[in-house]
C-alpha cells in the first residue's frame, strides 16, 4: 500500500482563508455567527442566524464569464478553494494535471439551491422561462468536482460524494483509498457548501436550529446542556493528497500524513445516530491506521449542538476512548458548513496538531449530564502535543466517517 500525505490545502471559510487569521479568531474565542435578516422574510421560519463566508476576491481575468458560466456559488467556491491549494502543493500547471494521474474526490449537499429553485418554478408554473443551458450545470449533486475537473484540466477520476455532513470527509477519505491502492497519483479532495433558506429550512422544519437570535455570539453550544440548536454555515476546502514518493521527487513540502479512514452506515434511522456505528466507523480508521486508541492525541468533534447528536457521539467517542480523551467542535466557532465541514475540520485540525495547541469549544459552560464523560476542552483552550489526531463526522442517512492524521516530522 502506498502511503498517502497532504502537499496543499485551500480554504474559503466564515472565520477566514488561511491559516493565520483562522488561529487569530479560534485563540480569540470569536466565532463567525450573525443574524442574516433574510431568514425573516419565510413564513415560519424560526431561525434568523448563520455563519456566512469572509468575503473574498477573484481574479476577473481568470475567472471570466467563459470560466464561470457553468458554475453556482458552491462550484466557485470549491474551485477557487482548489485553486489555491494546488499552488500551495506547486501542482498550479504541472503538466501531471493533465496525465490522467490526478482525480478529484469532492461533495456538497446538492447543487446550488437557487439553480434547483429554477426547475421548481419551471414544475410550478409549468413553463421552461428562466431555464437555460446551465441551470443543470449548476443544480447537479456533482457540480463542484466536475467543474473542478473541467477548471484545470484534470482527467483522472471523478469521485462525487453527495453525502450532506459527511461530502467533505467522505471526499478525503475516497481519495486516500484511491492514491493508496495505486489508481492515482494525486487528488484534489474535499467539500464545499453555500448558504441558502432552503437548506436552513430542512434543520429548522426539525426544530433543530439555534433560535438564539438576539445573541449570535452565543450560540451554537455544542455539549452545553443549555444548547437550543445548530447555526449552518458555509465555505470550501480542498486537500491536494499525494501519493508520498511522488511528493519527496519534487521537493514538495508535506503539511501532514493520511494514515486512517473509517467509514460505514447506521442501517437503521436516515436522522437519528446511532452510537453503536458511529464507534465502529472510529475503530475501523484506527485499524486501517494500526493504532491503538491510546495513540490519539485529540479528538475533533462532528459536534454539532444537538441534543440526539451530540449525546450519541459523546457516547461513540467514550466507548473508543473513554473518559481520558480531549475533545472539542470547531462548529462552535463557524457553524455547521454541511458539506464543507469534514474538509475544513480537518485542515483546522492539522494546523492545531502543528501548533500543538487545539482550540476549547465555544459557549461550553454547563456540560449536558446526558453527554458521555470525556476531557472537554474549555476555556483557553489546551497545550496538546500529539503524533496522531481524529476528526470525525456523521450525517443525515446515518452515514459515519472518521479521519485519522500522522503530524509530520
Amino acid at each position: 500500500m502506498r502511503r498517502v500525505v497532504v502537499t496543499g490545502i485551500g480554504a474559503l471559510s466564515p472565520l477566514g482563508h488561511d491559516w493565520p487569521t483562522v488561529f487569530a479568531r479560534l485563540k480569540a474565542q470569536e466565532n463567525a455567527v450573525e443574524v442574516i435578516e433574510s431568514l425573516g422574510q419565510y413564513e415560519g421560519m424560526l431561525t434568523r442566524l448563520g455563519a456566512p463566508v469572509m468575503p473574498f476576491v477573484l481574479d476577473e481575468k481568470a475567472y471570466n464569464r467563459k470560466a464561470t458560466r457553468g458554475m453556482g456559488k458552491v462550484a466557485l467556491m470549491a474551485t477557487r478553494a482548489s485553486e489555491i491549494a494546488l499552488r500551495q502543493s506547486g501542482l498550479f500547471g504541472d503538466p501531471v494535471l493533465k496525465s490522467g494521474k490526478v482525480g478529484v474526490s469532492y461533495g456538497s449537499s446538492s447543487g446550488s439551491p437557487k439553480n434547483i429553485g429554477d426547475f421548481g418554478r419551471m414544475l410550478l408554473n409549468k413553463t421552461t422561462e428562466g431555464i437555460n443551458a446551465t441551470t443543470y450545470i449548476k443544480m447537479m449533486s456533482h457540480t463542484a468536482p466536475v467543474n473542478i475537473g473541467v477548471y484545470f484540466g484534470l482527467t483522472g477520476r471523478i469521485i462525487t460524494t453527495s453525502s450532506a455532513c459527511t461530502s467533505g470527509s467522505a471526499g478525503i477519505g475516497y481519495a486516500y483509498e484511491a492514491i493508496r491502492s495505486g489508481a492515482q497519483l494525486a487528488m484534489l479532495a474535499g467539500g464545499a457548501e453555500e448558504f441558502d433558506a432552503t437548506q436552513v429550512a430542512v434543520f429548522d422544519t426539525l426544530f433543530a436550529t439555534s433560535t438564539t437570535n438576539e445573541l449570535p455570539r452565543r450560540t451554537p453550544r455544542p455539549f452545553d446542556a443549555n444548547r437550543d440548536g445548530l447555526v449552518l454555515g458555509e465555505g470550501a476546502c480542498t486537500f491536494v493528497l499525494e501519493e508520498l514518493e511522488h511528493a519527496k521527487a519534487r521537493g514538495a513540502t508535506i503539511l501532514a500524513e493520511l494514515i486512517g479512514f473509517g467509514t460505514n452506515s447506521d442501517g437503521t434511522h436516515v436522522t437519528n445516530p446511532n452510537s453503536v456505528t458511529m464507534a465502529q466507523a472510529m475503530r475501523l480508521s484506527l485499524e486501517d491506521a494500526k493504532l491503538p486508541p491510546e495513540a490519539i492525541g485529540y479528538v475533533n468533534a462532528h459536534g454539532t449542538a444537538t441534543a440526539q447528536g451530540d449525546v450519541a457521539e459523546t457516547a461513540a467517542t467514550n466507548a473508543v476512548f473513554g473518559e481520558r480523551m480531549p475533545i472539542s467542535s470547531l462548529k462552535s466557532y463557524m457553524g455547521h458548513t454541511l458539506g464543507a465541514c469534514g474538509a475544513l475540520e480537518a485542515w483546522m485540525s492539522i494546523e492545531m496538531q502543528r501548533e500543538q495547541w487545539v482550540c476549547p469549544t465555544l459557549n461550553l459552560e454547563t456540560i449536558d449530564p446526558k453527554c458521555a464523560p470525556l476531557d472537554y476542552v474549555r476555556g483557553e483552550g489546551r497545550a496538546i502535543d500529539t503524533e496522531f489526531v481524529m476528526t470525525n463526522n456523521f450525517a443525515f442517512g446515518g452515514i459515519n466517517t472518521s479521519l485519522i492524521f500522522r503530524r509530520w516530522a
